[in-house]
């Protein structure tokens, strides 16, 4: 670090130039071009959206290195950043992300770094949120010397390396779970178990509820309340949204206890399932089922339900294959003693902690890395602003 300070204080003791976006880079939108999902032909090349890869289809449109930016729909981080991808080599790109590439005049990659720091909350406009081409254009760039860009890049990148590499060991690791969960839950032709129904295995199965959005008093207390984007194949420790006693008593939500299987009915998390690991309230389309001890494990439970998730979401309605509570309680699980269960578990459970559990195992250091990376990002590229009469005589 301090060989890099020593390096901008000798190349800009006065600051570092800004510069709207467009005169760092080349911006591509008029060539982006949407595809109807029904209109893809399936193939090898990524087809991006706001937020990544959406599909991969036949053909591409770009060849190279970009950078795309969230222009509607998911542009924003939870820290009101845009919403960056890097992107490599022959591709196709919608209309909801911005897409640049190099000029020469910054380094790319400065770029993909220095974009993820820009505060753009007070650039988004619309109920559904975008980031006009205008105002990612105006959007302000400092444009160091090459050198101090080139330094600046190898360090963040080095972080970058090191969370691709976990992220592609958590890939793994996953492909390891789904394989034995695959294998030990065929349990069809096994003896000495029996078809049951999710209601059969359940002493109580519910849902939950939402306070009016718009009164305060509802809100901003000190219970958890779970919606279903935050059920995703993982334990829960805790809920991004939090409710006041008069919130609940207001509405239908109501407590479970830890330990339910809850799974999602609607939305795009629709049939994907948690366990809740603290007491807490839902919201109407998280159903939570609170299994009995004595007849079937509540983590293998969970397991099952992974490992049929395809299948009860093929069960589900509308364009985002929602479910609903009477297709879960119906649903079939095939049960071995308990003896049986326990050892099931005990092995799919090894792999889940490592490559589920974000308090531990592969997810919490992958989780460590993007802190440390996001911290340095943003001490590395703070700049001061060069005062526009130095700037008029550099030029």
């Amino acid at each position: 670090m301090s060989k890099l300070e020593t390096l901008i204080n000798t190349l800009c003791p006065d600051g570092v130039e800004y510069k709207p976006l467009e005169c760092c880079c080349n911006i591509l939108d008029n060539k982006r071009k949407p595809v109807t999902k029904a209109a893809r032909e399936f193939g090898e090349y990524p087809y991006y959206g706001a937020n990544g890869i959406q599909d991969y289809v036949s053909s591409y449109i770009f060849d190279g290195q970009f950078i795309l930016v969230g222009e509607d729909g998911s542009v924003l981080t939870k820290g009101g950043k845009p919403v960056v991808t890097w992107a490599e080599g022959k591709i196709w790109v919608n209309n909801h992300a911005h897409i640049i590439e190099s000029n020469g005049v910054v380094i790319l990659r400065f770029l993909f770094h220095y974009i993820q720091t820009i505060d753009i909350t007070s650039f988004i406009h619309g109920n559904i949120p975008k980031l006009t081409g205008k105002d990612f254009r105006a959007l302000k760039i400092p444009v160091p010397p090459i050198e101090v860009q080139r330094e600046i890049v190898r360090i963040l990148d080095n972080f970058t390396k090191l969370t691709a590499e976990l992220t592609a060991e958590l890939t793994a690791r996953k492909k390891q779970y789904e394989y034995y969960r695959d294998e030990l839950l065929n349990l069809e032709s096994s003896k000495n178990v029996e078809w049951k129904t999710l209601a059969d295995v359940c002493s109580k199965i519910s849902s939950g509820g939402t306070p009016t959005a718009t009164n305060k008093e509802y809100y901003n207390g000190n219970i958890p309340w779970l919606r279903t984007q935050e059920v995703d194949w993982k334990n829960i420790y805790d809920t991004e949204i939090k409710i006041t006693e008069t919130g609940l008593k207001n509405s239908s939500a109501k407590w479970i206890p830890e330990n339910c299987v809850i799974v999602a009915m609607y939305g795009v998390t629709a049939a994907k399932v948690a366990i809740n690991k603290i007491p807490l309230t839902t919201n109407q389309a998280c159903c939570n089922l609170q299994v009995n001890p004595n007849i079937a494990l509540y983590r293998y439970v969970f397991h099952w339900l992974c490992y049929k998730y395809n299948e009860l979401k093929q069960l589900g309605q509308g364009s985002q294959s929602n479910i609903n509570a009477g297709i879960i309680k119906n649903y079939p699980i095939l049960l071995p003693p308990l003896e049986e269960q326990e050892r099931i578990v005990a092995i799919l459970d090894r792999f889940d902690k490592l490559c589920n559990d974000i308090s531990q195992g592969l997810p919490a250091e992958i989780e460590a890395r993007k802190k440390q990376y996001e911290y340095y990002r943003d001490k590395l590229l703070t700049f001061k602003e060069l005062s526009p009469s130095v700037a008029e005589r550099s030029e």
